[in-house]
């Protein structure tokens, strides 16, 4: 039973105004979630319209070859065409006013062609740059690649035969190692300040148990130029 009325001004009041109290706080919530929406939307939009590829290996096509398995299942449909792969660098061979990198093809990241990081090879190629290259400048550096698809050539992964897919390189990108620590979100919600998880109070709002980020903090690896 309520105690409202003309008998119970101030619990009338009181009651009223936590009530109020409650109406707002949801209104809140209601805002904070539209806004979580339109920003996380705002956030897709930005990063699809905000392809950044290098120039160095843009490559003079649009869409160049990157599909490396098709490559070396018919090689003989592709040789001429432009493609682009990127990976590690396996070995660095110079010979005469040339440089052949082996490298290790991972999938590319939509965003800017560099290497994807964790994830498995999907095969190997030769690539073939017209020019002296410092061994130790590339050995174990991830790099992206474009140029013309020229044929196969046979090789060897240690004591196995391998056809490598062979690239005479127009541009190339290497690609630095780099790490951020990416804090884990606060909760968000309206609850009571001595019980953050009491979901029917109307009267506090808390980011978290506390205020404090759930969880631990991650480290996170990426490429960039």
């Amino acid at each position: 039973m309520r105690l409202v009325g003309k008998n119970y001004p101030v619990v009338d009041t009181c009651f009223k105004l936590l009530c109020r109290l409650k109406r707002w706080f949801m209104k809140i919530k209601l805002n904070y979630q539209v806004a979580t929406k339109v920003a996380l939307l705002a956030g897709v939009v930005f990063l699809t319209g905000c392809v950044s590829i290098p120039a160095s290996i843009k490559g003079t096509t649009p869409t160049p070859v990157e599909n490396l398995s098709a490559v070396r299942e018919a090689p003989e449909l592709y040789i001429g065409q432009e493609g682009r792969f990127g990976g590690k660098v396996i070995s660095v061979l110079n010979s005469n006013n040339q440089t052949r990198l082996e490298i290790a093809v991972m999938p590319l990241s939509k965003y800017d062609a560099a290497p994807r990081l964790n994830t498995p090879s999907v095969g190997r190629i030769y690539a073939y740059i017209g020019r002296f290259l410092e061994p130790s400048d590339f050995n174990g550096r991830y790099i992206t690649v474009v140029g013309t698809i020229t044929g196969i050539e046979l090789g060897k992964i240690d004591l196995v035969s391998y056809q490598y897919v062979k690239i005479s390189v127009s541009g190339y990108q290497r690609w630095n190692q780099m790490q951020s620590v990416v804090l884990p979100p606060s909760g968000w919600g309206y609850g009571s300040p001595w019980y953050p998880n009491y979901p029917n109070s109307p009267y506090y709002w808390n980011w978290g148990p506390w205020g404090y980020p759930v969880g631990e903090a991650e480290i996170r690896t990426y490429l960039t130029e």
